[in-house]
């Protein structure tokens, strides 16, 4: 198959870590093509989405990793799969490249995860939709509600919507020292809605990472444990990741939502769950393959590569 990676720019890619990189190591040892583009590459132009894409090779080098062709104008439907796997921030930007996209599919390109799904599913807010699995939350920009919550529930967690590797998440315990210096921050003075939740205790023994893929559960979650004094487990913010095998309130989860979000055309999904909580549902860039397979042995990649070949085949 002809792949193309819309991506962060592939110089920034720490091989031995990223998720895009294991995806497109699987694929060429499977024989297929492998292709890149930004979002800055992308157009609309006489009616047809088109991508200003480059055909690499692996090289093998943990370096010089690529080889890259010289770019050239292709119309997305020209391509087997287009996978969408640029990092957010979540911006206007974003949005635009999931309504070109949009526009490529409706043109017959195959997109994963397809657009509109992704702009459906907040990574944060998602988790409204299964609210029998989610810890006590509030959504708003109204500084009084959020005061209100915190008297009820004492110890809060409070973050952006459009955050991520844990940027922007802060802790306000019983005392609520500083809560008004937070809310007026992250709220930008009641203009932007932020999540805010009664803290979980069991943050301690790891942010757990599930992977959901084509519908079906990856049998290990990776652990994200907080560095000492930290609140946040994401692996960006110094958490130290701990693969292990799903407990059974993890599958309860997992198995629940994977039918459901695949059913919405998500092929990957990164659920983050604490303690018996789920507390986000990645849907743009989901990552920790890597970690996974290297602590456990169970192949990650392949089971992302048999899932997209089945969904192309469909």
């Amino acid at each position: 198959m002809k792949l193309a990676f819309l991506t962060d720019p592939l110089d920034s890619f720490k091989t031995y870590k990223d998720s895009t990189f294991a995806m497109m190591r699987e694929a060429a040892s499977r024989g297929h093509r492998l292709f890149a583009f930004g979002p800055e590459d992308m157009a609309l132009e006489n009616g047809q989405v088109v991508a200003r894409s480059r055909e690499i090779r692996l090289t093998g080098d943990s370096e010089q990793w690529y080889q890259a062709d010289a770019p050239q104008d292709t119309p997305l439907q020209q391509f087997d799969a287009v996978l969408q796997r640029k990092d957010p921030p979540f911006d206007m930007e974003y949005v635009y490249a999931t309504y070109l996209l949009e526009l490529a599919e409706q043109q017959g390109a195959r997109v994963f995860n397809r657009p509109a799904a992704i702009r459906s599913h907040n990574e944060k807010l998602s988790i409204a939709q299964f609210s029998q699995f989610t810890a006590p939350t509030l959504v708003t920009r109204d500084a009084a509600r959020i005061r209100a919550f915190h008297a009820t529930h004492g110890d809060i967690i409070l973050k952006p919507l459009d955050g991520m590797g844990g940027s922007g998440i802060f802790r306000v315990r019983e005392d609520g020292l500083n809560l008004g210096s937070v809310i007026e921050g992250l709220t930008q003075l009641g203009s932007r809605t932020i999540m805010v939740q009664r803290y979980i205790p069991e943050i301690v023994h790891g942010d757990k990472r599930i992977l959901l893929i084509g519908g079906k559960v990856v049998p290990f979650a990776l652990a994200r444990i907080p560095q000492q004094g930290e609140v946040r487990g994401n692996l960006a913010a110094g958490g130290t990741g701990v693969a292990q095998p799903l407990s059974e309130r993890d599958l309860e989860i997992a198995q629940t939502l994977a039918p459901q979000l695949a059913q919405r055309g998500l092929l990957l999904v990164g659920l983050d769950v604490i303690g018996s909580y789920l507390t986000e549902v990645n849907v743009t860039s989901p990552t920790c393959f890597q970690e996974i397979t290297a602590q456990t042995g169970f192949d990650v990649a392949a089971m992302f590569l048999d899932a997209l070949e089945a969904a192309v085949a469909a």
